[in-house]
């Protein structure tokens, strides 16, 4: 296995073979010292790797700018923006005008879709525990765990997180398959969340015969 200095090479550059113009200067400019502290003392710990990060994310605001959020992490139906704050020129600069359209920035997020989650680089740098602690407990109510190894373990939250990490819609054959359990209880289960609402299922044909199960949007309040 490469170490974090490797892994952090071939991701950064990974990203920067994808852009061109101002997205990709915007890259080299953005990932700095506070950007590469958290990947190396909070999530590199937890993860022990990048998949589903992608660095100085472009997403618009509500006046149509160009917003460079410090990662996205973006799995499925889960889009989280994660910050880093507390260091840099644009935090000595900040006036009032600019902490406002800050906070505005982050309920816009919010309401198209995105989960924000802000570090002070004071804790990434000193308490980089806390930030993973803090971090592990947050994403793991959307992501469902691999591979229990006892069927107790699975619970209607555990199908729901998975749904949330994949772009295509449920199966039971995917289901059983993921959690070890056999074909009848993955069945049983969706059907359980289909009565209760938080799923959909998707007939085919004339309408007899049901191979998939689509998420609602209001599952994200199941967990």
């Amino acid at each position: 296995m490469r170490n974090f200095e490797e892994e952090h090479q071939v991701f950064f550059q990974h990203h920067l073979n994808l852009r061109s113009g101002e997205r990709k200067g915007r890259l080299e400019r953005g990932h700095n010292h506070g950007e590469v502290l958290f990947l190396k003392n909070v999530w590199w710990p937890l993860y022990k790797n990048f998949d589903g990060l992608h660095p100085e994310f472009e997403v618009a605001d509500w006046r149509n700018r160009s917003y460079f959020g410090d990662f996205a992490y973006l799995k499925g139906h889960l889009k989280f923006i994660l910050e880093i704050k507390g260091y840099g020129p644009h935090v000595r600069d900040m006036d009032r005008k600019k902490y406002c359209d800050e906070l505005n920035r982050e309920l816009f997020l919010q309401s198209i879709g995105y989960r924000v989650i802000s570090f002070a680089y004071d804790d990434v740098f000193e308490r980089p525990e806390l930030c993973r602690n803090l971090l592990q407990m947050l994403l793991n109510r959307y992501l469902a765990l691999e591979q229990p190894n006892i069927l107790s373990t699975i619970s209607e939250n555990e199908v729901i997180r998975l749904a949330l990490s994949l772009t295509q819609p449920l199966s039971p054959k995917g289901v059983a398959s993921h959690f070890g359990i056999n074909h009848r209880t993955a069945i049983r289960i969706l059907q359980s969340l289909c009565s209760k609402g938080w799923l959909r299922p998707i007939e085919t044909g004339n309408g007899s015969r049901i191979h998939r199960y689509e998420l609602q949007r209001s599952a994200w309040e199941f967990i």
